[in-house]
């Protein structure tokens, strides 16, 4: 499988709107996202043809409107921005990446206790040769 497009900010506001409930028309997005941004259900359509023509939505016809749905599920795009993430700030490397949010981030006890168990089941994996 391919990676999943580029997405800018305001595509992936778009995007959010459809992998939440999807199929949808330009006019229900527009008005899910619209007025907090200030954009016209013109730009809201505007969005969708690019996300269109970059491969991320499908859509059909339905009367006179088009229906949109992702062609890409949320996952595949939130994995392909974090390794882009990672490799451009941290040079491709997850210690100085998990590191950095520790020290930037407040975390709350459980969240410290949740990402212990991560690193603990992922010992765990490398020790007993799976990854």
């Amino acid at each position: 499988m391919s990676a999943p497009p580029r997405i800018s900010d305001a595509e992936w506001l778009v995007m959010e709107a459809i992998w939440g409930q999807a199929p949808r028309s330009a006019g229900q997005i527009a008005e899910e996202v619209g007025p907090a941004n200030e954009w016209s259900e013109a730009t809201v359509k505007t969005m969708l043809a690019r996300l269109v023509k970059k491969g991320a939505l499908d859509f059909e016809r339905d009367g006179k409107r088009y229906l949109y749905r992702a062609a890409v599920p949320r996952e595949a795009c939130v994995r392909s921005e974090a390794r882009e993430f990672q490799e451009r700030m941290f040079g491709g490397r997850t210690s100085p990446l998990l590191a950095w949010f520790v020290k930037e981030s407040p975390l709350s006890d459980t969240e410290i206790e949740e990402l212990r168990a991560l690193l603990d089941e992922k010992a765990g994996q490398d020790e007993g040769g799976q990854a």
